[in-house]
């Protein structure tokens, strides 16, 4: 299951192409326009973004998360269907591109294949740490670290998106779900827990660093 996020200003699309990916399990996060948009990336794993929306452009949204996450995937949903635009897609940072009309199931195939190739490396490694998704085990200079399952999953949210700022509710979001009722105050108290495990402390900051009045983000040379 993955959080995808389909930004397009037609409704109907938003339904027909919604519908389908919650049929394969997926939750899917939805805006008609590229404000919108670009407030909900950091909640998702995988974006479908038109060509042309009111606010920013589907480019503009490419180009900023190509910046921000690296291998984030991105699917181009365009009505241009030339050559050179589509090379254009491309070059700032869409993974795969496809015109309209389409087919939602040729999406919906996209995707498969774009979330297959995300998960090729659902491993982290860095500075001595060790993250594997697969078998949820975490290694710190190799010893294994014990973590709870909430600890696990924000380490590894952190550790993929080294310098990118999570801001409180946005790991609620993420971590927790959309739907937990808990405050804000939660984060900092697993955050504490999990970086004493980590061996570490706020002030002396191996991997994570607090971003003081917004969040916290992994190091990017830890």
């Amino acid at each position: 299951m993955a959080r995808i996020l389909i930004v397009d200003d037609d409704p109907a699309i938003l339904e027909i192409l919604g519908a389908y990916l919650r049929a394969e399990g997926h939750v899917v996060l939805e805006a008609q326009d590229g404000t919108t948009g670009r407030a909900k990336l950091a909640e998702a794993d995988l974006a479908i973004l038109d060509w042309m929306l009111p606010g920013a452009s589907g480019l503009d949204l490419a180009r900023q998360q190509r910046r921000d996450r690296p291998d984030f995937p991105i699917l181009l949903l365009t009505a241009r269907g030339e050559e050179e635009d589509k090379l254009r897609g491309l070059e700032v940072g869409a993974d795969d591109y496809v015109t309209k009309p389409f087919s939602p199931r040729e999406v919906v195939a996209r995707v498969r294949a774009l979330l297959r190739r995300a998960r090729l490396q659902d491993s982290v490694s860095t500075g001595g740490l060790q993250l594997d998704e697969r078998t949820r085990t975490a290694m710190l200079d190799g010893q294994e670290l014990l973590l709870s399952k909430l600890e696990f999953d924000l380490l590894l949210t952190l550790a993929r998106h080294p310098g990118f700022v999570w801001s409180r509710d946005r790991l609620l979001e993420r971590v927790w779900g959309a739907d937990f009722p808990g405050v804000e105050r939660v984060v900092d108290v697993h955050m504490a827990a999990l970086r004493r495990k980590l061996g570490e402390y706020p002030e002396q900051p191996r991997f994570i660093e607090t971003v003081r009045g917004v969040g916290y983000r992994f190091r990017e040379e830890a």
